[in-house]
């Protein structure tokens, strides 16, 4: 693909929320200082939730799931329910290439590129706000956004002192999901504030033996005066849980969807088992520090220090696995046979440490806005494996206590440079006709030194990137109407399984993406409507192959050319919204977004497995499947959301659809996700007490409601055979059918 065409090509939805605020609003108010925020392009196609919001359907699923009603979003879980280890993808990208950052800090982790939820979860409890940008965007923190970006924020940023408030909430649901949470935002003299919040998350899962045991945390003290403020943050949290990363076939998914084979294997006495501490384990801290400075009127500066602990391991039983695979070597017994193979206990460990700074100074003016800054971060892990059982009595070599058959360590320098403006350029007060410009820089330097835990092998990794990075934008808005059109190059390192995982034929490079946006918005006071059409074309995009590593993470390559182009749609409108009898009100809001898109690669090849057959291996073949569709890339993604609001009775019924998605990138029926639809309906309802009364809000929420049966994820092995013949092995990810969530919240 050419770099540089112009596409004004179809459409996604845009929130109609984001509006520009006007420059003469950011001066007359400038006391109230973000003490993070960030110089926005002027118009955004993106979606912008407060606290309340987030919130409304927070049972205890993993943030990904409170998102739901984003455009061009689809979320899955391994468990099925939500609440262990969850994913999003946004315009077929997944989550480990879209940049999430909390309070401008980068929240992906330094290698894998991507977040666990479930380290820290109910984390939505303590955010102030979140936005979800698609597409590039303006210039962040951590690795480039290259489907979408995610901004998080807790940080208190209001001058006024707030009432003293405390909130308890509780919910229980099926497979013994439930969910407590404590949280307290306490006015203390001399503007100071504190803030804590603690969460237990505990559930069965959907799938058999899909454990979780969770919990996490956030406190916060801060100073909020007129020219400074100050604010301390720690939060993190613990997570145990049980695998269920292995999928099941399509024969399994017919005899049982809730079978999960992880920690499966045959007793003494020859019948099936399964290993009870087949489980996840892992404890992260996050400490941040962060200052915002009044210089002058129109510049201030915000600064913030960070540090991140995380410490965990996974264990896992291996059934019937070579002595090699563990550097151990075979024997021969008494009987002359050569023994290869044994069962294993291993854990697989990572030790890590990331810290840096993040500083930036804002100009603010009538006819300009302008902002500088920068960060520089190092992350370091340690990974190292152990084998801490050997079923086999009679190997004749001594294996130490907590056996190490590998270890690596991973080092990472991150460091940008950036500066952006926004020009009102006519009509400065209104912002009607407005230039935005981003410029950034960006130094990566990644280190693997060590024994891969595949096969052992050394993994020699130092590699050093030079990204630039220019976006550039211009926005009209008269009145009701608003138009844009925003230009963006992004560039992105390889993560470490992008190394680790690769074939010798797919030594994995970086990537560039040129992202074209082009949206138009109409808001009127009884609906609005909203359309942004994108094209994204990549140049070495890592795409997904369907394959995955034996520990669940996807597995990707390079392909030279791919695009993911389409039109993305919203719209609202207040159906009704009267008084009744001087004392209650009705609304009755629809809201609705639709996505439709096309996602291919150029002239695609693949190597793959050649058999004789009798199923002996053979070699691998570069095969050519010419222009194909992107695995795991709807064409299409729509939400429709139904509000009911009648005297402290809320009702939402929400219903997500979700296209036939392809498991790898041959565009086999054989390996595709089937399209489903599923709908959620929460009823909230809040007392009517007294004013001096404590507030208590009953809450019900029941997810999947026509019981949908579907897969919202999968993966694929596909072989050749010397005839020509073809062999696709898919396996899926089942998610749980209609499952009923009640509770309260109490707020003092």
């Amino acid at each position: 693909m050419k770099k540089y065409y112009l596409f004004f090509l179809l459409a996604v939805a845009t929130n109609l929320t984001a509006q520009t605020t006007d420059t003469l609003t950011i001066l007359s108010t400038i006391e109230e200082i973000n003490v993070t925020a960030t110089l926005k392009q002027p118009t955004d196609n993106h979606v912008k939730l407060t606290q309340e919001s987030l919130n409304e359907n927070n049972t205890g699923q993993n943030l990904p799931y409170l998102l739901s009603a984003t455009p061009s979003l689809v979320v899955m879980s391994d468990d099925g329910l939500g609440i262990g280890y969850t994913y999003f993808r946004i315009r077929g990208t997944d989550h480990t290439r879209i940049n999430m950052t909390i309070n401008d800090v980068p929240l992906n982790d330094s290698e894998s590129q991507t977040v666990f939820w479930v380290n820290m979860t109910d984390m939505a409890s303590s955010m102030s706000s979140l936005d979800v940008q698609r597409g590039v965007g303006t210039s962040t923190n951590g690795s480039a956004s290259f489907g979408a970006s995610v901004n998080m924020q807790t940080l208190q940023t209001n001058q006024t002192p707030t009432n003293n408030k405390v909130q308890i909430a509780f919910n229980g649901g099926m497979y013994n999901t439930f969910r407590e949470m404590i949280n307290a935002d306490i006015t203390l003299p001399q503007n100071m504030y504190f803030q804590a919040r603690f969460s237990k998350v505990n559930s069965d899962g959907y799938l058999e033996r899909a454990f979780s045991d969770l919990y996490s945390y956030h406190t916060a003290l801060g100073y909020n005066g007129k020219k400074t403020k100050l604010n301390l943050s720690l939060f993190g949290g613990k997570e145990k849980t049980y695998m269920a990363w292995d999928g099941v076939t399509h024969e399994q998914l017919k005899e049982n969807r809730r079978y999960n084979p992880a920690g499966e294997y045959t007793d003494d006495n020859g019948n099936t088992a399964y290993y009870d501490n087949q489980t996840d384990n892992y404890t992260q801290l996050h400490t941040q520090l962060h200052l915002t400075q009044r210089i002058t009127k129109q510049w201030w500066l915000n600064a913030a220090l960070h540090y991140t602990h995380g410490n965990g391991y996974y264990e896992q039983y291996k059934a019937d696995k070579k002595f090699s695979d563990y550097g151990l070597s075979s024997y021969t017994n008494q009987q002359g046979e050569t023994i290869k193979k044994s069962d294993f206990i291993r854990q697989k460990h990572l030790y890590n440490h990331f810290y840096g700074t993040v500083i930036s100074a804002k100009y603010i003016s009538e006819p300009i806005d302008l902002q500088i800054g920068g960060a520089a971060n190092h992350y370091i892990g340690h990974h190292y494996g152990t084998i801490i059982y050997l079923r086999d009595s009679l190997y004749p070599y001594n294996l130490p206590h907590n056996y190490e058959y590998y270890r690596s360590i991973g080092k990472k320098i991150d460091a940008n440079i950036y500066a952006k403006t926004n020009w009102r350029i006519i009509h400065r007060a209104e912002e009607k006709l407005t230039l935005y410009a981003d410029m950034q820089y960006r130094h990566v330097n990644y280190i693997i030194d060590g024994i891969n835990d595949e096969d052992l092998q050394p993994i020699p990794v130092n590699e050093t990137f030079h990204f630039f990075n220019p976006k550039a934008g211009l926005s009209y808005r008269n009145q009701e109407h608003q138009t844009y059109f925003n230009f963006a190059i992004a560039n992105r390192e390889p993560s470490r399984q992008n190394y680790t995982e690769a074939g010798i034929n797919d030594i994995p490079q970086s990537e560039r993406l040129y992202d074209y946006e082009l949206g138009y918005t109409y808001t009127h006071p009884r609906f609005h409507i909203g359309i942004n059409l994108y094209y994204m074309d990549y140049d070495n995009q890592l795409v997904l192959t369907g394959k995955y590593s034996d520990t669940g993470a996807y597995l990707t390559r390079n392909v030279k050319d791919s695009y993911r182009t389409g039109a993305e749609i919203t719209a609202g409108i207040h159906i009704i919204n009267k008084p009744i009898k001087n004392t209650h009100h009705i609304k009755f809001d629809w809201e609705g977004n639709i996505t439709l898109s096309r996602n291919r690669i150029l002239n695609y090849t693949d190597w793959i497995d050649l058999n004789n057959e009798n199923w002996e291996w053979l070699r691998q073949e570069e095969i050519n499947f010419g222009n194909v569709n992107i695995a795991f890339s709807p064409s299409i993604t729509a939400t429709s959301i139904f509000t009911l609001d009648l005297a402290g009775l809320t009702t939402t019924l929400q219903t997500n659809f979700v296209s036939k998605q392809y498991l790898d990138n041959t565009m086999s029926e054989e390996a595709s996700l089937k399209a489903y639809s599923t709908t959620n309906l929460n009823i909230q309802y809040e007392l009517p007490l007294p004013n001096n009364w404590p507030s208590i809000a009953l809450r019900c929420q029941i997810n999947n409601l026509f019981n949908a049966k579907y897969e919202a994820n999968g993966g694929n092995y596909m072989c050749m055979f010397t005839d020509g013949s073809k062999y696709y092995s898919p396996w899926y990810y089942t998610q749980a059918g209609i499952n009923l969530h009640g509770g309260f919240i109490i707020t003092f």
